[in-house]
C-alpha cells in the first residue's frame, strides 16, 4: 500500500483517504487530505515556486523534464502497476499509458527549448523602418490543474509538462479516485531536479477545489472532466484564464467502400479500451446500409473475443469501470434505451464493477444513451442511407471532441473533415486515435482551449513584445 502526504499538512492533524481498487475493492494506498483554509498558504508557496520556475533557463527546464521521462522509463513496471491498481486499467493498457507519458514529457522538454518566440518585422509597416524587435513567451504564473481518473498519469503529464516547460508553477489536484500516479510523477520530477514549490500536489473535497479555483493568485485553471463541473469552475474562477476538456460523444462513419475488417478492429478497440472510459472512445457507429449486416456480424464476433476481468492478468482485454455507482448509472441508461425500443446485441451483464462489452442497435436518437457521453463499455450501431444523413447524425450532439470515418475515397474523407463538427476527424482510424503532440480539444460545448504539448504550452504562456527604435 502506498501512503503519501505531499500536501503541507501537519501529520498530527492529517486526515487520510484510502485509495481502493475498482476491481476487488482492496486498499491500494492512501493520501492526506488538504483543507480549504490551507489553500492560501499553498498558493503563497507556489508563488515562490513560480519565481524559481521563471528563473530556470530553458535548458534547465528541458533537462528536468527529460530526466523525469528517463526515470519513469526506468520505473515503468511500478508506474504501470500503480495505474492498474487505482484505475482498473489492464496492465497492458497501463504500460502503454506509461510510454505515452514518457513521450509527453519529452515533447514538453523540446517545447521548453524551442518555443521562445519570433522576430517581428516592424519594417513591413511604413514609418517603422528604424524599428526592430521580437516577442518572447513568458509564464502566466501559477497554473491550477484538475485532472480525471481515466488516464491518471498521462493526462496529468499533459498539464504539468507544458506548464513547467513554460516556466510556471503548478498546483495539481488529481482525481480523488486515482491520486497515486500523480504522486509518483511528482516524486520523479523532484528527483530530476524540479525546485521545491514548483509543483504542489494536493487532495481534497469540493471545498478545496473551489478554494483553489477562486484564489486570485491562480492565473489559469486547466481542467479535464465533466460538463457540470466545468460550468461550476467557470462560475467560481473569476477573471482568470480557463482551459477545459469537457468530454465528447464520438461518432464513427463506416462508408460502403470501407475496409470493413480494419474498421471492425479499430472500432472494437476504440469502444472498449479502458472499459470505454475514454472521452474520444467510439460511441456511435454509423454504417452504410449495404455493409451494415456484414459490419454488425464481424463487430459482434470480435467483441465476443474480448476477455474481461482481472486487470492484473496479462490476458485481460478489459477491466472494471471506476466505481459501482458508475456501472449503476450506465446500466440505468441502457435500461431506458431498451424500454424505448433498443435491442441489446451483446453484453449488458456485470460481475462487480466489470460491465461486459455491450453493443446495442435501434437506440433512440433522442435518448440519453445516444445524446450524452457514455463513458463506459457501450457501442451503438446505426445504419444510414446517404453520406448527408451520416454527417447530420454525427453532428447531432452538443459534445464533440473527435470523430472518425472509414473510406477509400479521398473526396469523401475531405468532405467529412470539412463538414463534421469536431475538434479532430480521424480518417481510416477510429475516433480514439490521439498523438500527444497534436492539438486536442473539441467544438461546441466540448472544449475550451486546446491540449497537446505545444498547444497547452502556448495556452500556459503569454507573449511579450520588445521593440527597439534605432538611434
Amino acid at each position: 500500500m502506498r501512503e503519501t502526504m505531499l500536501a503541507p499538512i501537519a501529520p498530527e492533524v492529517a486526515v487520510f483517504r484510502d485509495v481502493v481498487s475498482p476491481y476487488d475493492g482492496r486498499v491500494v494506498g492512501a493520501v492526506a487530505l488538504a483543507r480549504a483554509e490551507s489553500v492560501e498558504g499553498m498558493v503563497a508557496a507556489a508563488r515562490a515556486g513560480a519565481r524559481q520556475a521563471r528563473a530556470l533557463s530553458r535548458h534547465a527546464r528541458g533537462k528536468i523534464l527529460d530526466g523525469a521521462a528517463s526515470k519513469i522509463e526506468e520505473r515503468c513496471t511500478e508506474f504501470a502497476r500503480t495505474i492498474t491498481a487505482e484505475s482498473g486499467k489492464t496492465i497492458r493498457q497501463a504500460r502503454k499509458e506509461v510510454l505515452r507519458a514518457v513521450n509527453t514529457l519529452r515533447l514538453s522538454a523540446a517545447e521548453a527549448r524551442r518555443n521562445a518566440g519570433e522576430v517581428i518585422p516592424f519594417d513591413s509597416y511604413e514609418g517603422s523602418e528604424d524599428r526592430t524587435g521580437w516577442y518572447c513567451r513568458e509564464p502566466l504564473g501559477i497554473i491550477a490543474a484538475i485532472t480525471p481518473y481515466n488516464d491518471p498519469l498521462n493526462l496529468v503529464v499533459h498539464k504539468v509538462g507544458p506548464a513547467i516547460a513554460g516556466g510556471n508553477a503548478v498546483i495539481l489536484k488529481p482525481s480523488a479516485l486515482t491520486p497515486l500516479s500523480a504522486e509518483l510523477l511528482a516524486e520523479v520530477l523532484t528527483e530530476a531536479g524540479l525546485p521545491p514549490g514548483v509543483l504542489t500536489v494536493l487532495h481534497g473535497d469540493r471545498d478545496v477545489a473551489e478554494a483553489i479555483v477562486a484564489n486570485p493568485g491562480i492565473r489559469m485553471v486547466s481542467f479535464t472532466g465533466g460538463f457540470s463541473t466545468g460550468e461550476a469552475i467557470a462560475r467560481t474562477a473569476g477573471l482568470k484564464k480557463l482551459s477545459m476538456d469537457l468530454g465528447g460523444n464520438a461518432p464513427v462513419i463506416i462508408m460502403d467502400d470501407a475496409d470493413i475488417d480494419a474498421a471492425v478492429e479499430a472500432c472494437v478497440s476504440g469502444a472498449f479500451w479502458a472499459a470505454g472510459q475514454n472521452c474520444v472512445g467510439v460511441q456511435r457507429i454509423l454504417v452504410a446500409e449495404p455493409r451494415y449486416r456484414e459490419f454488425r456480424r464481424l463487430f459482434l464476433h470480435r467483441t465476443a473475443q474480448l476477455v474481461s476481468g482481472d486487470p492484473d492478468d496479462e490476458t485481460t482485454d478489459m477491466g472494471p469501470m471506476i466505481t459501482a455507482s458508475a456501472v449503476d448509472q450506465l446500466m440505468a441508461k441502457i435500461d431506458a434505451a431498451v424500454a424505448a425500443g433498443a435491442a441489446v446485441l451483446a453484453g449488458n451483464t456485470r460481475v462487480g464493477n466489470v460491465l461486459q462489452p455491450t453493443v446495442l442497435e435501434n437506440v433512440s436518437t433522442s435518448g440519453a444513451l445516444w445524446l450524452e457521453e457514455v463513458f463506459g463499455p457501450v457501442a451503438m450501431l446505426q445504419p444510414f442511407s446517404t453520406f448527408e444523413e451520416a454527417v447530420d447524425m454525427a453532428n447531432a450532439t452538443d459534445f464533440s471532441l473527435h470523430a472518425g470515418i472509414f473510406t477509400r475515397s479521398l473526396d469523401t474523407a475531405l468532405q467529412a473533415a470539412s463538414r463534421i463538427e469536431a475538434g479532430g476527424v480521424m480518417v481510416n482510424d477510429s475516433s480514439d486515435y490521439r498523438f500527444d503532440g497534436m492539438p486536442f480539444g473539441g467544438s461546441k460545448y466540448g472544449s475550451m482551449g486546446r491540449e497537446g504539448v505545444r498547444f497547452a504550452y502556448e495556452e500556459m504562456t503569454q507573449p511579450k513584445v520588445v521593440c527597439i527604435k534605432r538611434q
